[in-house]
This record gives structure tokens, C-alpha cells and sequence, in this order.
């Protein structure tokens, strides 16, 4: 995931390119159906939509801000997580984990509450976090420390802590007992025994592909890895073999398939929601990309309505650069924070 400058950076460019973004688009059927102000002009990465629970968690502004997934209005906020990344949920136990970047930690809270339980040491950029029920654990993938924190959430232990071999992005369990990951740095997939802690499996994609995004077919057994080179990649879960690579937008950070509409969905930065269908576990087309807005980059998807969530902020233009500070951070506009609902 991006810092708050990267972010800058990035919608800087974007706005430059935005006509020729919107001349690409299509006139399909997913659209912007509805905006939702958020208080709070710190930056934000993951969205995490818990259709159990209709609860939509949103990191954003050292907090995590907690939304009724059917009214989309905001019910409670889990306070204090710096420089918040992600969130797992473990329902059986009550608990929620959202990681923190900065200082590199996991903060434990109960789902009801919303109050901090614990706040569990891990590694430097602890960023994607996720929840394997085949192991019961807790696993982060920590981005510049290139590693992966195993916790047991039975005692808010850390179990061990797992060399990855280069720059971990997102992460998606099978709940079968294996869990797959991005290694965005190594232009890596890789797949770890969650019962053994170990890598069973490197697969290597194209040069300079930096995948990020994942999503999992688990009915037909295929990894869908949505990558900065604007293109995702199909693969085949049991050996790594490439099925299909197709067309996505820019700076893509978020890959969700919907096992209901055979749909696989790309949220990328430059403002657009790239919408491919699974034609058989072997042929996949790209419907559309819909226009969304610049920056809305994370996506969340709740499989009841069929709608994607992602979220966006303008940015102030940037400042003189200096001597002292010849890459100015941009800042966010105070006020323009909100969450997109995306839908047909």
C-alpha cells in the first residue's frame, strides 16, 4: 500500500491523465450509485465488507471507522491504530485485528465494542492482514520488512514470524489450508502451508508485472492477480500455470471475484473499475472498465447486493518544493473524504 505521499504522487499524475481515462472507459452497466461523507482528512488504504455481521470497516485517519453495511452510516470507530492498513475478523472468538504501519502492529479489538483489547507487536510496514480458519491464525504481510507475522489470536501470541523473500502485498487463505500472496517486489506468487508455516510454492510472472491485487476461484481452483503493469493474470492454483492475462486500469490495488456473477472486479487508482467474467475456468472477457474517481484505488464487496465499495479524497495541489523539502507531501482536501458505492 501506498504512504499518504506515494498517494499524492500517484493522484497527481492521474489528474494529468484523467481525459484520456475517461475516453477509454465504456458505457457499460457499473456506476457511482451513491457517495458517503466520512469525517477525518488523514489517509486510508483497505476496505474489509463483512457480510455476516453487514458491517463495512474502513481504515482511514489513524482510526478504523466501522459503517452498518445496509444503511452505510457509521456505527463506531476503533481508535488509535496509526497509519491503519487492514482488518481480519475472527467472529468464533469475538475479536477484530486491524494493522497498524506505524510502529508496526497489530491492534486487537472486540466486535461489539469496538473497544482496543491488546496491541500485538509485529514488523516494520505491517500492512495486509488476514484471517486463515483452516490454521486459526492471524497472518500480516509486512511490506518493507518482507516477512509475514503468524499470530495465534487463541492468546494474541505471535507464533512465528515467516521470511517471504521479498515485498508481500495482498494475501487471500484458500481455508483449505493454504494461503497465497503477491510478492510485488520479486514479480512472485507464492504459496504457504498454513498448518506447516512454510512456502510450498514460488511461481514467477512476467518482469516487472508487481502484482498486488488477488482474489481466488475457489470452485475452480484459479488465482486472479490484478498487477501494476494494467494487467491481470489468471492462474491455475494448483500449478501455478498462467490461463489468461487481461486489460485492467492503472495503479490497480484491489481484486475481489464474485463466485454469484462469475465476475471478477479490479479497483484501480486511476479511476477505474475494470470488470471481467469468468466465461469457464479457462476463457474470461473484459466486460467493461467503469468510471469511478481518481484515486478510489481499495474496494470492498458486499456479495448480498452485489455492490463494490471503494474510497477517495481530493488532494490540494502541491507545495513549492524547498531545499529543505524538495518532494512536498500533498495534502488532502479537508471535508472531500467518502466512500463510493459501485453498482449496476
Amino acid at each position: 500500500m501506498k504512504s499518504l505521499r506515494g498517494l499524492g504522487l500517484l493522484l497527481a499524475a492521474l489528474w494529468m491523465v484523467g481525459t484520456a481515462v475517461a475516453q477509454e472507459t465504456t458505457n457499460g452497466g457499473y456506476k457511482v450509485l451513491r457517495k458517503i461523507h466520512l469525517d477525518g482528512d488523514g489517509g486510508w488504504d483497505y476496505l474489509k465488507f463483512d457480510n455476516d455481521g453487514r458491517r463495512l470497516y474502513v481504515d482511514h485517519n489513524n482510526s478504523v471507522q466501522v459503517l452498518d453495511g445496509d444503511t452505510l452510516k457509521l456505527i463506531g470507530t476503533v481508535e488509535k491504530v496509526q497509519h491503519p492498513h487492514g482488518v481480519a475478523l475472527v467472529p468464533e472468538l469475538g475479536k477484530g485485528y486491524a494493522s497498524s504501519g506505524d510502529p508496526g502492529s497489530v491492534v486487537v479489538f472486540d466486535l461489539k465494542t469496538l473497544k482496543t483489547i491488546a496491541e500485538i507487536p509485529s514488523s516494520k510496514d505491517t500492512d495486509v492482514i488476514t484471517y486463515d480458519p483452516a490454521s486459526g491464525y492471524v497472518f500480516t504481510f509486512n511490506g518493507d520488512s518482507g516477512n509475514s507475522t503468524v499470530i495465534d489470536p487463541k492468546t494474541d501470541k505471535v507464533v512465528q514470524v515467516l521470511d517471504l523473500g521479498g515485498k508481500p502485498e495482498f494475501a487471500v487463505p484458500d481455508g483449505k489450508g493454504y494461503l497465497y500472496d503477491n510478492l510485488e517486489s520479486k514479480d512472485q506468487v507464492i504459496r504457504i502451508n498454513t498448518k506447516t508455516l512454510k512456502i510450498e510454492k514460488r511461481w514467477k510472472l512476467k518482469p516487472d508485472s508487481s502484482p498486488c491485487g488477488m482474489a481466488l476461484d475457489l470452485d475452480h481452483n484459479r488465482i486472479f492477480v490484478g498487477c501494476h503493469n494494467k494487467t491481470l493474470v489468471v492462474l491455475d492454483a494448483q500449478n501455478g500455470k498462467v490461463i489468461q492475462e487481461l486489460p485492467i486500469g492503472d495503479h490497480i490495488d484491489a481484486t475481489y471475484f464474485d463466485p454469484a456473477s462469475q465476475t471478477v472486479f479490479n479497483s484501480c487508482g486511476d479511476g477505474t473499475l475494470s470488470v471481467i467474467h469468468e466465461d469457464s475456468p479457462d476463457q474470461y472477457s473484459v466486460l467493461e472498465n467503469a468510471a469511478t474517481e481518481l484515486g478510489a484505488r481499495t474496494m470492498a464487496f458486499d456479495p448480498q447486493t452485489g455492490h463494490a465499495f471503494s474510497a477517495t479524497a481530493q488532494m490540494e495541489a502541491p507545495p513549492t518544493p524547498t531545499q529543505d523539502d524538495p518532494k512536498p507531501r500533498r495534502r488532502i482536501v479537508p471535508g472531500t473524504f467518502e466512500i463510493l458505492v459501485i453498482g449496476k
